[in-house]
């Protein structure tokens, strides 16, 4: 197994791909069906994350994004069908929005301990067409396993969390998890985030798999969050420059 990335087994049919060597702590997520397979974003690409999903399954796989931005699109190098929602899609196979320079500084922020052989001057944010856009709505059907795409826009326009009714999981990216949200850049929109945090609460959640740090979260998290949002709002605060704001187990950077 690639010693980069750390696996974690959800269950039989779904695994953690976690990125714990560096600050990002970026998790991506391999869900299997009967017939194919999708991984929920691909994480920092500077180690081939499709070396450790060929070691996981022999199904067709399709690399899933909850949103464009370099943490969690690196490794769509090493997948030929790629889907995006589409308020992302210009950002994938045009122009990334933020420029090679930033990224590369925030890539390498301590603490990290890059696998041998990696090379920072080559590293490149990955553009490509993808080979489907996605809606709120959606459905992707692996083969006696059904996942939800739901648009949850204000961390960027096309972020989505994905929903597995069945077994009631919340594949939430960069929405809910513990630590610092982030809606204070330029794409970003705070009212938004308050509102998709609201419209996952429409959702019977029995698990939170996160975009980043800790793994293991409660569901109890996503009203947390929400509370937190509702505090900044009804204090006339939620809009762009506010700062930080700290309740606990997560901060709201705005």
């Amino acid at each position: 197994m690639n010693g980069w990335f750390t696996v974690e087994e959800i269950d039989p049919q779904t695994f953690a791909i976690s990125e714990y060597k560096h600050w990002e702590e970026t998790h991506c997520y391999l869900l299997c069906g009967l017939e194919r397979a999708v991984l929920i974003d691909t994480g920092l690409g500077v180690s081939n994350i499709r070396s450790v999903v060929a070691e996981l399954t022999t199904l067709p796989v399709m690399a899933v994004t909850t949103h464009v931005h370099w943490d969690h699109i690196g490794g769509h190098q090493y997948f030929d069908n790629i889907a995006v929602h589409e308020a992302e899609k210009d950002w994938l196979s045009v122009r990334f929005p933020i420029p090679l320079d930033a990224v590369k500084k925030n890539l390498t922020m301590p603490p990290f301990a890059f696998p041998e052989g990696f090379n920072i001057d080559a590293y490149q944010v990955f553009q490509g067409m993808p080979q489907r856009i996605l809606h709120d709505g959606d459905r992707l059907d692996l083969g006696g396993r059904e996942i939800h795409v739901i648009h949850t826009p204000g961390h960027s326009p096309g972020h989505c969390c994905f929903y597995e009714p069945e077994r009631e999981y919340l594949y939430s990216g960069d929405l809910i998890y513990k630590g610092c949200l982030y809606a204070f850049y330029p794409t970003t929109d705070p009212q938004l985030y308050y509102e998709s945090v609201r419209k996952i609460q429409n959702y019977k959640i029995e698990k939170i798999l996160p975009g980043h740090h800790q793994l293991e979260i409660p569901t109890s998290l996503v009203t947390e969050i929400e509370a937190g949002f509702a505090q900044i709002d009804r204090s006339g605060q939620l809009k762009h420059g506010n700062g930080l704001f700290v309740f606990g187990d997560f901060q709201i950077q705005i």
